[in-house]
């Protein structure tokens, strides 16, 4: 087994970090948790662990089995991520269930965190990187989402009603234009 190689293991965590975007993402963590009414943190932590991990070493035979290339892939979790933000942005519901007794898999973990954007990413490193290397940016990355969802709670208090409402419009641009840039970039438009 190769050394890890800190470099890659900061070229990799701070590639990730830029993708999963769990700072940009607070105002969805919010508004899920008050529709829910509680985020169970480890339990989203963990699923996000195991789905990448697992993703990055089968995430192509995977695809394959099913019929699946990346770019539909990509696509799918896109449209997923644009009706999220079309929430955000319009203060309304598009998903007219029942309230779920807990969102920490889906959509916290799947799409939200562990989507589309961060496999395809995932997929394309293994090409680039080392795989303990890109094991050890999973694991941070992991870390700090944990800490995020833990502390979901305060962050609402530190923010306040208004700060929030202008969070979740002002991020909810920002993940539309994600949804947009992921539509683009898999769909050749």
């Amino acid at each position: 087994m190769h050394p890890l190689i800190f470099k890659e293991v900061l070229s990799v965590t701070m590639i990730l970090f830029a993708i999963i975007d769990i700072l940009g993402a607070i105002p969805v963590i919010i508004q899920l948790r008050q529709r829910a009414g509680h985020i169970q943190s480890e339990k989203a932590s963990i699923a996000v662990l195991i789905l990448m991990i697992a993703f990055l070493f089968v995430g192509d035979e995977l695809l394959a089995v099913i019929g699946l290339d990346i770019s539909s892939f990509a696509i799918a979790g896109s449209i997923v991520i644009f009706i999220i933000a079309l929430e955000m942005v319009l203060g309304v519901n598009f998903f007219k269930e029942e309230v779920p007794e807990s969102v920490s898999i889906v959509p916290l973990a799947f799409p939200l965190i562990a989507g589309a954007g961060t496999m395809t990413t995932l997929l394309s490193l293994k090409s680039q990187y080392q795989t303990q290397n890109i094991i050890v940016g999973i694991i941070v990355n992991t870390l700090f989402v944990y800490l995020v969802l833990k502390n979901v709670q305060w962050l609402e208090k530190l923010f306040g009603k208004t700060g929030l409402h202008i969070l979740r419009k002002a991020f909810g641009v920002i993940l539309l234009a994600i949804a947009i840039k992921l539509f683009r970039s898999n769909s050749g438009l």
